[in-house]
C-alpha cells in the first residue's frame, strides 16, 4: 500500500475522470434512447395518418422488430404504443420536448401516464432531474399528490432560507398529512395523537416524506429556568437539518408560530451540530385559515411551515379549487429552471 502514496493524487484524479466520463456516457445513452423512441413513434404516427392504419400496425411492427433484434428490449407492442403516446403528448410542447430527454424512459412513462397536464408533468420532470428520483420514489411522490401539496403548502422559506435550500425545504413540507393509521378515540387529545404517531413511527415517517429520521418525542430543552418540550423531533437527511414538529388538534393560532420560533432558536443553540444547517419547524394543526397563516408567518424570522392533518386517506373535494391559477403555477415552476 505504501508504494502508491506518492501517486495518490494522480490515482484520485483518474478515478474522478472515469466516474465523470461514465456518467456522461450514461447520460448520452439515455438521450439517444429517447431520441430513437421519439423518431420511431413519430414515424408510426405519420404512417398511421397517411395510410389510415389502425392499432394492428403496432403489433406487426413489434413482431418484426423482435425478430430482427432478438436481444434488444423495448420493442414489445405495449412499449411501441407507449412510444406513440409519448410523441403525441410532447411533440407540440416547445418546453417539455427537450426536457423529457434528460430523464430515463421508465420515469418518462410514469410521468406521462400518471400526470394529467403539462404543468404537473413539468414539475415531476424537474424534480427527477434535480434530485435523481428513482421510479419507486417518483411513483410514491405522484401517488402522495406532492405536486398539489407543494403548490398549496404554506411556509415562510422564501424569506428565511438561502436559495440553495429553499426548494428542497418546501418539498419537505406538505400542505396536508394523512394519519389514517392512527387509532384514536372520538374525543382524542394531542397527547393521544402524538402517541399514535410514535406507535406507528414507520408509517408516520413514510407519510412525512421518506427523508426524515426520528430523534425523539417530548424532546427536552432548558432555556434559563424554563423547561421546553418539543412534541416530535426529526432529522431531514437531504436538508441536514433538525425538524421540530408541534401537533395541534384544533385550528392554527398565531402564538404557535412564536412558540415554534423559540424552539428553533433553542435547538440551534443547544442541539444542532456545527456541520448541520439551521433547524426548521412544522406546525401540524387540524385546520387553518390560509390568510391568517400567511399573516402570522410574514414577520417570523425562523423557517416555519404550517400544515393540517386528516385521519382518512381521501383528499378534500375542494383541493382542485384551491390550486393556484395556471399563471401562478408557471411562476412557481420557474424556480426549478434557475
Amino acid at each position: 500500500m505504501n508504494e502508491i502514496i506518492g501517486y495518490q493524487p494522480l490515482v484520485d484524479e483518474i478515478k474522478d475522470l472515469i466516474n465523470k466520463k461514465q456518467y456522461q456516457v450514461l447520460k448520452l445513452m439515455n438521450t439517444e434512447t429517447i431520441n430513437l423512441y421519439w423518431e420511431i413513434c413519430e414515424e408510426i404516427y405519420r404512417q398511421q395518418q397517411k395510410k389510415g392504419w389502425g392499432k394492428s400496425i403496432v403489433q406487426v411492427l413489434s413482431n418484426e422488430l423482435q425478430k430482427e433484434f432478438p436481444g434488444a428490449k423495448g420493442y414489445s407492442a405495449a412499449n411501441l404504443w407507449r412510444m406513440r403516446n409519448f410523441y403525441l403528448t410532447y411533440y407540440d410542447s416547445v418546453k417539455l420536448a427537450p426536457l423529457v430527454r434528460e430523464i430515463s424512459w421508465s420515469n418518462n412513462i410514469i410521468i406521462m401516464e400518471k400526470c394529467k397536464d403539462d404543468l404537473q408533468r413539468e414539475f415531476y420532470i424537474q424534480m427527477v432531474k434535480r434530485y435523481g428520483w428513482t421510479k419507486r420514489i417518483l411513483s410514491n411522490f405522484i401517488e402522495g399528490q406532492t405536486y398539489e401539496k407543494y403548490l398549496l403548502n404554506q411556509t415562510n422559506f422564501e424569506l428565511t432560507l438561502p436559495e440553495e435550500r429553499r426548494i428542497q425545504a418546501k418539498l419537505a413540507v406538505k400542505d396536508e398529512y394523512t394519519f389514517d393509521f392512527a387509532e384514536l378515540s372520538p374525543e382524542y387529545s394531542e397527547h393521544e395523537l402524538e402517541m399514535q404517531l410514535i406507535n406507528h413511527v414507520r408509517e408516520f415517517l413514510i407519510e412525512m416524506g421518506g427523508d426524515f429520521a426520528f430523534i425523539g418525542n417530548q424532546y427536552h430543552l432548558l432555556v434559563g429556568s424554563r423547561d421546553l418540550y418539543i412534541d416530535l423531533l426529526l432529522f431531514h437527511r437531504r436538508l441536514c437539518s433538525l425538524v421540530a414538529i408541534e401537533l395541534k388538534i384544533g385550528e392554527f393560532e398565531a402564538e404557535y408560530a412564536g412558540k415554534m420560533q423559540l424552539y428553533l432558536t433553542a435547538l440551534d443553540e443547544q442541539t444542532k451540530l456545527p456541520d448541520e444547517n439551521p433547524s426548521i419547524g412544522i406546525i401540524i394543526c387540524k385546520s387553518k385559515d390560509k390568510t391568517f397563516v400567511e399573516y402570522a408567518l410574514k414577520r417570523t424570522n425562523a423557517p416555519i411551515g404550517v400544515a393540517t392533518y386528516q385521519l382518512s386517506a381521501s383528499l378534500p373535494d375542494n383541493m382542485k379549487e384551491l390550486l393556484p391559477t395556471p399563471e401562478e403555477i408557471i411562476k412557481k415552476l420557474k424556480i426549478f429552471e434557475e
